[in-house]
């Protein structure tokens, strides 16, 4: 038999094929402290848990026959995931059960922001009869730009034609291809900022994300747009839109999200008679709280059967000898996979990893998997992308993962290479592990370098002439930013080169733009490695 304790409020419905199951025990007992959760969890199999319990390493510690956590939700903040993997315990949540939730909550907000329904309703139970002041628009043969186009995206996207709206669709692994497939029109960020009538956002909340729409979006913005994010508070900078309003480019916005939760008492929001706001509603349905519950228990159940199950956000079992191997370059796959991701433009079709030397000889299937989270993670957060999930999540993208192996050494006794092609170009970062300097990365598109993996980098494309060195320390000097080490790699004397710096803190946009401002400097770009 079976044991399994419920320590948060999870409806009946969700976990009644648990209960229901004749292998299978269930103890609810919501509210309970973690000293309390350590002293009876050695005798449970499983744990489920909504956001109310921190279930740290002390508990899975204890945790004696825990073979499993699952979350009913999406969010796995609240569970130490490392002490989780350490120990053999398999951590899995509900990825799909809120999408529909949020996708119609995003329409409803949009139906709300379009006919000024919340500023009608306040001044019609106020005894107010205005009839004139809340014309509305339709959003029949409207230009609706969807950035992000990942599950709850293209949900939108699909119901929006409904509406016989026009879809402009931005996404960095949406393909021409995949676009049509989904009937929708491939864009950039710039393209639907300028044409889109009504733009929602639906991407997670990444470095790359934040503050993707600002003071520069605005000022080239068409005129009467309207904006939702029922997504990440932090995609779009607040005060700039604020100020958007008021000059008149943006007709309304309706957030369902805010950058610090909830929002102070004097947040602007809370005051623009044309914003429309709601408490982070986007998944509070009873639909979307069974559905969740549902398919953790589900999956609950297959695991502790033995039974093919779904949904893991912690690493899948490695067999010993390969993991002995593999274990040391797992990091710099990842890294590898993040940097070319940074680097490259466009929507990434292929995704090419090569491994020479003694690599080759070894099931590389789990390093490659890092690689790919890596490239992934990047645009898509890493709260979003796992080892589990990120072949699938790459498979519905239609990104094509090619392998190659050679025994050669090609001047290194193990060399890790990660090539990405986009629809414009190919990018190249090459990797290596070091006896008595560890990971490094050793290529940089065909430019040779040696460069530690981590931290804030800054990549600069520039001519090989005398006093650029120069140049940009002083520039970085300037703006309080430190050098912590610098490489400079190039093929011909006086050719093109590029400089890979170590900062100790990231630097500005604007530091960016000073760097490409610089005489001989091409390009400039930020990338952090975590």
């Amino acid at each position: 038999m079976f044991k399994v304790l419920v320590s948060d409020p999870i409806s009946d419905l969700g976990i009644q094929q648990l209960v229901d199951a004749e292998d299978v025990s269930v103890d609810k007992k919501p509210g309970l402290s973690e000293d309390e959760l350590v002293a009876i969890i050695g005798e449970y199999d499983a744990l489920l848990v909504r956001s109310q319990t921190r279930v740290t390493a002390r508990i899975m510690e204890a945790g004696k026959q825990l073979k499993v956590v699952g979350r009913a939700g999406v969010g796995v903040d609240n569970i130490d995931l490392p002490a989780a993997t350490e120990r053999g315990i398999i951590v899995i949540n509900a990825p799909d059960g809120n999408t529909i939730t949020t996708c119609e909550h995003t329409f409803a907000m949009m139906m709300a922001l379009a006919r000024h329904i919340p500023q009608a309703y306040t001044k019609t139970i106020n005894g107010i009869w205005d009839r004139k002041t809340f014309l509305g628009v339709e959003l029949r043969n409207k230009k609706l730009g969807v950035l992000g186009m990942g599950r709850i995206g293209s949900e939108v996207a699909s119901r929006a034609k409904a509406f016989g709206m026009e879809i402009l669709a931005y996404d960095p692994f949406l393909t021409e291809d995949r676009a049509n497939k989904l009937g929708v029109k491939l864009s950039s960020v710039e393209d639907i900022v300028r044409n889109a009538d009504f733009m929602t956002v639906h991407t997670p909340l990444t470095p790359e994300t934040r503050h993707m729409i600002a003071g520069p979006q605005f000022e080239i913005m068409k005129p009467g747009m309207r904006i939702v994010n029922c997504a990440r508070g932090g995609i779009i900078d607040e005060q700039a839109l604020v100020e958007a309003i008021d000059k008149g480019i943006v007709a309304g916005a309706a957030f369902d999200v805010f950058e610090v939760e909830p929002p102070e008492k004097d947040h602007p929001f809370l005051t623009n008679p044309k914003i429309i706001v709601t408490p982070h509603l986007g998944a509070s349905t009873v639909e979307a709280q069974e559905n969740v519950a549902i398919d953790v228990s589900e999956q609950v159940l297959h695991i502790l059967r033995g039974e093919a199950f779904k949904n893991a956000v912690n690493m899948p079992p490695v067999p010993g000898d390969v993991l002995n191997k593999l274990q040391p370059y797992f990091s710099l796959g990842e890294r590898l996979g993040s940097f070319a991701a940074q680097l490259a433009h466009g929507a990434v079709e292929e995704i090419t990893v090569s491994y020479s030397g003694e690599l080759a000889d070894v099931d590389t299937q789990p390093l490659t998997r890092y690689v790919v989270k890596g490239v992934l993670s990047h645009h898509l957060g890493s709260d979003q992308v796992n080892l589990v999930n990120a072949m699938h999540l790459a498979k519905t993208r239609d990104l094509n993962i090619v392998v190659n192996k050679s025994t050669a050494h090609k001047g290194f006794t193990n060399l890790v290479t990660v090539t990405l092609r986009t629809q414009s170009e190919e990018r190249l970062v090459a990797g290596t592990l070091l006896t008595g300097y560890g990971t490094r990365i050793v290529q940089i598109d065909k430019f040779p370098v040696d460069v530690s993996p981590e931290g804030n980098l800054i990549l600069v494309k520039h001519n090989d002439k005398p006093g650029i060195i120069g140049r940009v320390g002083t520039l970085l000097g300037n703006n309080d930013v430190n050098i912590a080490t610098m490489q400079v790699g190039r093929k011909l004397v006086g050719g093109a080169a590029i400089m890979v710096l170590t900062v100790d803190k990231a630097a500005t946009k604007e530091v960016i733009a000073e760097l490409v401002s610089l005489p001989d400097v091409n390009k400039a770009k930020e990338i952090l490695l975590v």
